[in-house]
């Protein structure tokens, strides 16, 4: 029975109660009237009218209070079930079914749900399926690779990790995934380790993000297949198009390592190689040097004009070779970890003095004018290792006379700022440094191509480290066709 039909039915029989009441009603006033007031008829007849009247407006108030309260719960009842069923479907739950009983309009949406609910629970089964090989599939591939590694999702729960990762991290596959990393982190120091680039610390000092940007640089050490392993750590964000299709969104990390020991030890054993032969060739360099310079005594007879060029010659490269050697020996020294600071309370102004003084023959035979530029008001000392920080501003000063013009020249000093930081200076007005060559001049053995200065390529790369060995840096400052400038900064 649809519901039309009900409504009619129930309208239909409220009627004929309502109508079988009235002419009960008028019957029997009828009946009433047509009888004698004072007769003992009327009483009994007034007696029944009364009854029958009664019985007939209660069942008419009970069919109207059933028709009431089953009318609207056979209508309400369904739409219900069909709201509930849609939620379950809205919840995932594909095997949800509808039968709402003999109403026609509602056999047919239960049919139509019930067909739907089906081809959505054929779809999803389909489409997991699919999802689970294709996860599979990502697994096998991701535990091929040799190299460790780990996905987050923004909240750093881990989403995947593969077998390379686990060995290394010593953890079961069964205890982190899904869980949050930085509570595993809480009892694991070397996923502590790599997290910690990801995590923000907003109350983080200048001193404990510098100490972050440290150990991000260097390379990660930990004690893998029975030996000790070098991992360099790479950081990769997660994106995917967000709700509009177009902008990219954050979706978590991925944190790779890739194994460098081997590298590592080739680094180490070019190292040795380096130092044995700059050791080596430092005895015979200074051994020609030193007969050079008995060869010029005038006292077992002088050189005649060709020889004293071959002389000042030999000498001019074996300089350049002990300086070489020198700085092989310094980088050594860096690579290896072996550096030793000897720190002093030093006055820049004795650095700068001694710069100028072992560059002096050098800015003469240029015609180079070094001009000095010093604070009259009282500079902070400084607590260095006087050695290695003169060594640096004697770099960069003959740098900037070998690359000025003749008759040109060199600013160096010194300033303190308003934080109380120390900086030393070297400026040129050469032909300055093109902007793309700014980062890769403080790397090994490199040099700005078209420079015909002849150079090792090692002195700015080894001042670079010697300034962050004492906790500062080395910058440069420089446009083409207007010079240069390097700033040492000591951290107070």
């Amino acid at each position: 029975m649809n519901i039309k039909t009900k409504l009619t039915l129930a309208i239909g029989i409220l009627v004929a109660m309502i109508v079988l009441l009235v002419m009960l009603s008028v019957v029997n006033l009828q009946i009433l009237t047509a009888t004698e007031p004072n007769s003992p008829a009327a009483d009994l007849g007034l007696q029944r009218a009364l009854l029958w009247i009664s019985i007939v407006g209660v069942a008419c108030i009970c069919t109207g209070v059933g028709i009431w309260v089953r009318l609207p719960a056979s209508i309400s009842n369904p739409i219900k079930e069909i709201t509930g069923g849609i939620q379950e479907i809205a919840n995932h739950n594909y095997e949800k079914r509808l039968d709402l009983g003999n109403n026609q309009e509602f056999i047919e949406v239960s049919k139509n749900f019930n067909r739907m609910a089906k081809r959505l629970a054929d779809y999803h089964a389909s489409t997991l399926s699919d999802m689970k090989a294709a996860k599979k599939y990502m697994e096998t591939i991701i535990n091929s690779l040799n190299e460790p590694i780990i996905g987050l999702n923004n909240e750093l729960e881990i989403l995947f990790i593969n077998d390379e990762a686990l060995s290394v991290l010593n953890l079961k596959r069964t205890e982190i995934i899904q869980k949050s990393a930085e509570e595993i982190a809480l009892r694991n120091d070397l996923l502590r380790r790599l997290i910690r680039e990801l995590v923000s610390h907003p109350g983080e000092t200048a001193t404990e993000s510098k100490e972050k940007a440290r150990e991000k640089k260097e390379p990660l050490k930990i004690y893998a297949d029975n030996k000790e392993s070098f991992f360099q750590v790479k950081y990769m964000g997660i994106t995917q198009p967000g709700k509009n299709g177009v902008t990219l969104e954050k979706q978590g990390y991925v944190i790779m390592l890739r194994n460098i020991t081997e590298f590592k030890e080739l680094d180490s054993a070019k190292t040795s190689f380096i130092s044995t032969i700059s050791h080596e060739l430092k005895t015979p360099v200074s051994a020609i040097l030193m007969s050079l310079q008995l060869l010029e005594d005038k006292r077992i007879g002088a050189l005649n004009g060709e020889q004293e060029d071959l002389a000042d010659s030999i000498k001019e490269n074996s300089e350049r070779l002990l300086s070489i050697i020198g700085e092989l020996l310094n980088m050594t020294q860096v690579e290896s970890g072996k550096l030793q600071l000897k720190p002093k309370i030093t006055k820049p102004i004795e650095l700068i003095e001694y710069a100028i003084k072992a560059n002096r023959v050098q800015a003469e035979k240029f015609n180079i004018q070094i001009e000095v530029e010093y604070p009259e008001d009282k500079i902070g000392k400084l607590f260095v290792d006087s050695e290695k920080v003169a060594w640096v501003l004697t770099n960069l000063l003959s740098n900037a006379i070998r690359y000025s013009s003749e008759n040109g020249r060199v600013i160096i000093g010194a300033r303190q700022t308003d934080t109380g930081t120390v900086e030393m200076y070297v400026q040129d007005f050469g032909k300055g440094i093109d902007p793309r060559y700014h980062k890769s001049i403080f790397d090994h053995y490199f040099r700005v191509p078209g420079t015909k200065v002849q150079g090792s390529g090692l002195g700015l790369s080894i001042s670079r480290d010697f300034m962050e060995a004492h906790n500062g840096s080395l910058t440069v400052d420089s446009e083409l066709g207007k010079g240069s400038t390097f700033i040492m900064r000591f951290n107070s």
